[in-house]
């Protein structure tokens, strides 16, 4: 999965939007929560930020079968946060990591703000 495919995935999902809370540090947003942490495009080696579980613990799966390819986010990470390089995991994958990190921003939401 490339960047571009990424974004377009996370911003077809209702009410998902881009900001740019620091100039060049992309995010995806549902409201006010972020689920995906985009950063400044980095060709080398892309990247993106996304909820994986509640704790670090249970982010740590990921990390114990991804070592190459997941890292605990910094500031973030005891939080359930992980980054991932998009080429070290199947697309389907990413997907429902994407999935997950959306849905988890959508519970966090007033009922009065979550999209319908």
């Amino acid at each position: 999965m490339s960047r571009d495919q990424l974004v377009v995935y996370c911003l077809a999902k209702p009410g998902a939007w881009l900001d740019e809370p620091r100039e060049g540090d992309e995010v995806v947003k549902v409201a006010e929560k972020i689920f995906a942490f985009l950063g400044q495009p980095d060709p080398a080696r892309p990247s993106v930020g996304l909820k994986c579980g509640r704790t670090a613990e249970e982010a740590g799966e990921l990390r114990a079968r991804y070592p190459d390819h997941v890292t605990t986010s910094a500031y973030v990470g005891r939080y359930g946060w992980n980054t991932i390089v998009f080429a070290g995991l199947p697309d389907d994958e990413m997907k429902e990591l994407i999935d997950a990190s959306y849905d988890a921003a959508v519970a966090a939401l007033a009922k009065s703000k979550r999209p319908t």
